[in-house]
């Protein structure tokens, strides 16, 4: 193969450094994206988001260093780099599929076993081998974060040297300009993501930014096929990777739920990615109830059942408003299914607010949004089981951040006779300012001073730490009395709330002083309530070295994400 020694013009040159350069801001870009869906991806399997993310970006950079240093095996920098391309784009395209079967045959294994040895139905092979399956293929991310990691790393020295073997000679300002661009083309990928890519489908979001790796390598490919060796077979690969993408975006999504779906004991009738949280549906049949029973999950956590919600929702709502004064005007904060609502709209109440940051959500649960359309069958479903309460004329629906709702309903002087919070545990980072000294001082300063405010307060005995704080926090924002209660939730176990009142007497007190509830309820009474402020000796003992969740702090975070991935290796042995 022979090639002119004749130095390149000033024209052919700016021509190769506008290819080069602009293929090396699309990879960079693509290898960004690449790093946030497999980070995003983990966040879901494993559950803890924020470690999740931590160690992936680490992962990834750590083999991205060690890819740049096995780049220099390779002699012939042009073949190398088509081929990489390639294998990058199929890889990055692939690997969330990948992950996402090698779960679903893992969590498949002990229900196969056990139809081929013909068990009951009610028993389930769990032994060691298929909870080490499990444990490791839930760890695949980070295997394919190191594969990608170290095929990324590769990239920048083998453009260097291609972009030097072009001009003939060494350049001084080589690694300045490729950095350059691919700095910028991370930056612009990162713009993609937040902006477009997170609220699609993850498939979806994996196959376009395959997509432009594919066009990359082919744009590479054409204008330096004479330095590629095997070129052709490389170009019957991009056409083969083309069909691929095709079909991972048509059907990618649909795979993707069947995979996850093996993951829920029950049956799946809805899934849905929205912009802040992954959305599950699932129904069982039972003799004793007359309907299908209902669950919600939201990213793979279960936040209700219909067979059990009421239980948790009395709870939550009666003792608040048994202990206000006044009903006239109530704050709900999450709530998102509307069930609370439904149960606030029993009492004479003239409007309820409720502030909830997932659109889509509120839209499945009966919120009028033109831009959303869930399915006729399950919107029925769901608004039957909260009786329709986001279409009552008394509810006022705001679509929103509550953290800077809070501040604007400050701003107008808005005052709540009772204030209800329902948001999920404090499971993630961006929930822990939700559950802040910060955030209840402004909900204290939102309160009348005859009302009383209740809050969910995760698990008295699976987090107890995390329970104890959010009674400590809501102190230290300046309520005068602070009271915690419990209740078993048979979907849940035990599960806590936290009242507390600014004047006058303490919540339990005033429940004590009433003579009959003013609306009936299935489940309450005012024994019941009474007996849930009981806790066993000694519970409260280790309050002093509890720590108040200040804003910023992520005290309360720690504490919870401790307490169940302890109760995690407890349940592993």
């Amino acid at each position: 193969m022979s090639h002119s020694k004749q130095s390149p013009s000033k024209y052919s040159l700016l021509g190769h450094d506008f290819l080069l350069i602009t293929v090396m801001a699309i990879l960079a870009g693509c290898g960004l994206i690449y790093e946030y869906l497999l980070s995003h991806y983990a966040g879901r399997v494993l559950g803890s988001v924020e470690s999740a993310i931590y160690a992936m970006i680490g992962t990834m950079i750590v083999a991205m260093g060690i890819g740049a240093f096995l780049a220099r095996w390779f002699k012939d920098a042009f073949t190398a780099f088509a081929w990489l391309e390639s294998l990058i784009a199929l890889v990055g395209m692939g690997c969330i599929l990948a992950i996402a079967s090698v779960i679903a045959v893992s969590y498949s294994l002990p229900h196969i076993f056990s139809d081929i040895f013909n068990l009951p139905a009610d028993v389930i092979l769990n032994g060691y081998i298929f909870q080490k399956l499990q444990e490791w293929s839930r760890f695949l991310p980070y295997v394919f974060g190191l594969l990608l990691g170290l095929l990324i790393g590769m990239e920048i020295p083998l453009i260097a040297r291609i972009r030097q073997h072009v001009y003939g000679r060494f350049l001084e300002n080589n690694a300045g300009t490729i950095y350059g661009a691919d700095y910028i083309g991370a930056g612009i990928g990162a713009a993609i993501w937040v902006s477009i890519m997170l609220a699609m489908p993850i498939m979806q979001a994996a196959a376009w930014t395959a997509l432009f790796n594919i066009i990359a390598g082919l744009a590479f490919l054409w204008r330096y096929h004479s330095y590629v060796r095997y070129a052709k077979l490389l170009l019957v690969c991009h056409i083969a990777l083309l069909v691929l993408f095709g079909f991972i975006l048509m059907l990618g999504s649909s795979w993707m739920k069947d995979l996850s779906n093996v993951l829920y004991k029950d049956k799946v009738i809805y899934s849905e990615a929205t912009k802040y949280q992954h959305l599950v549906l699932t129904e069982r049949l039972s003799r004793n109830q007359p309907d299908p029973i209902t669950d919600l999950y939201l990213n793979g956590r279960l936040q209700f059942s219909s067979i059990d919600e009421q239980i948790y929702h009395s709870m939550l709502v009666y003792p608040p408003l048994l202990a206000s004064n006044r009903h006239d005007n109530v704050l709900i904060i999450g709530g998102g299914d509307g069930l609370a609502l439904r149960d606030v709209l029993k009492w004479p109440v003239k409007e309820v607010t409720l502030i909830d940051l997932d659109a889509q959500l509120l839209s499945l649960f009966g919120h009028d949004d033109d831009e959303f359309n869930p399915p006729a069958a399950i919107h029925e479903r769901l608004t039957k089981l909260n009786k329709h309460s986001m279409a009552d004329p008394r509810s006022h629906i705001k679509v929103g951040d509550a953290f800077l709702e809070v501040e604007r309903l400050l701003d107008e002087g808005k005052r709540f006779d009772t204030i209800i919070i329902d948001l999920p545990d404090p499971n993630h980072p961006d929930l822990n300012k939700m559950y802040s000294d910060y955030f209840y001082n402004h909900i204290r300063q939102l309160l009348a001073a005859d009302g009383a405010m209740a809050v969910q307060s995760t698990s008295p005995y699976h987090a107890k730490k995390a329970f104890l704080s959010i009674g400590k926090t809501v102190k230290a924002a300046g309520f005068k009395h602070v009271e915690q209660y419990q209740q078993n939730i048979p979907s849940f176990g035990q599960w806590g709330w936290t009242i507390a009142t600014t004047t006058g007497q303490s919540a339990s007190a005033r429940i004590s002083d009433i003579t009959s509830l003013p609306v009936a309820s299935r489940w309450i009474s005012k024994k019941y309530l009474l007996a849930a402020f009981v806790f066993p000796n000694h519970y409260f003992e280790q309050i002093n070295d509890i720590e108040v969740n200040q804003l910023g702090s992520g005290t309360l975070y720690d504490y919870y994400r401790s307490a169940w991935q302890i109760e995690s290796e407890l349940y592993k042995n």
